[in-house]
């Protein structure tokens, strides 16, 4: 059936697929409403659409990231299914911009999955990063012991939740021992500015890895629905950075400029880490500045098509995973 609604055929080409994330989780894009071309019509708030260049189209879009324009980008919505473990999704749902309806334990039996990092995705803690793992991976030896004491407690935790549950004991009971490493599911639908800020915090390399993994599958989806929305995120907020006020001065210490363009200040001596305190930044933030300064890579968020499945197939993994005596 034909639609007057605007579409693009690459968002199309995906629609209703799903993409393993993790072990068992994975992303649809469920629907979409809009594209670059409503971000152009909502800032002009006109009626002539399809009328316009693409050039034209991509410098207003870019024109309006770029000047933190952000009220017609949020004329455009996205709506994903989702699952990941529910410590993933503690950290997901703190974005507080979006309408999530969640997988009801109370209503539903809770597929038994858990999340099983790899060995090279599991570390010990990071000495700078509070919040965070080192890069390289924890001894082998430690991984197999926490992964025999992971299975343990997670066999003891679908076992007491499969005796409740047959006992008749109410679900969301029966339910409240299962680990944060237990999958979850939901509807996620956000509009396209919030989305960006979603992506730009966890597609982040100092995020937690396994949302990261999430994000950039999202991250995909989305330069499908608005390339040129994309192309101006990844240019204005993914490869680029805010300074701060003695960041600026640092600059302006190091560079001076005229009409002819910027260059480097006659007599500009290098500036070491303890000259940042001049311009009162902490150790941290000297660090985090010269880092803004290294050139960094294209990230890479296309999608592979390969590994689309079908939500009949998924739907068929997440019935195996609920026992039969529960039927």
């Amino acid at each position: 059936m034909e639609t007057k609604r605007p579409t693009n055929p690459a968002a199309e080409e995906i629609l209703g697929g799903y993409f393993p994330v993790l072990d068992h989780g994975f992303v649809s894009l469920v629907d979409y409403m809009g594209s670059d071309e409503d971000v152009e019509r909502a800032a002009r708030v006109s009626y002539g659409y399809g009328t316009r260049k693409v050039s034209q189209t991509r410098g207003l879009v870019r024109y309006l990231r770029r000047h933190h324009h952000t009220t017609p980008s949020e004329m455009v919505e996205l709506k994903f299914h989702c699952a990941m473990p529910m410590f993933v999704a503690r950290q997901w749902i703190r974005h507080r911009t979006a309408s999530v309806n969640e997988y009801s334990g109370r209503y539903s039996l809770m597929p038994l999955l858990f999340y099983r990092p790899d060995l090279d995705h599991f570390a010990l803690q990071s000495p700078l990063n509070h919040q965070g793992r080192r890069p390289e991976h924890a001894p082998a030896e430690l991984y197999k012991k926490v992964i025999e004491h992971w299975d343990r407690v997670r066999q003891e935790a679908a076992d007491g939740y499969r005796w409740m549950v047959e006992e008749d004991v109410a679900r969301e009971l029966a339910r409240i021992d299962l680990p944060l490493s237990t999958y979850t599911q939901w509807y996620w639908k956000i509009d396209l500015h919030n989305l960006f800020h979603f992506l730009t915090l966890r597609a982040d390399a100092h995020a937690q890895w396994e949302i990261q993994e999430f994000a950039r599958v999202m991250a995909g989806m989305l330069k499908r629905v608005a390339p040129l929305s994309y192309e101006a995120w990844i240019d204005y907020n993914v490869r680029a950075h805010a300074m701060s006020r003695g960041e600026m001065d640092l600059l302006r210490r190091l560079l001076e400029s005229d009409a002819e363009g910027v260059r480097p200040r006659d007599g500009a001596e290098s500036i070491t880490l303890e000259d940042f305190k001049e311009f009162g930044l902490a150790p941290r933030e000297a660090r985090e500045f010269l880092e803004k300064l290294q050139p960094t890579d294209v990230p890479d968020y296309e999608l592979d098509l390969s590994r689309m499945r079908s939500a009949e197939e998924l739907a068929a993994e997440l019935e195996e995973a609920v026992p039969g005596s529960f039927e």
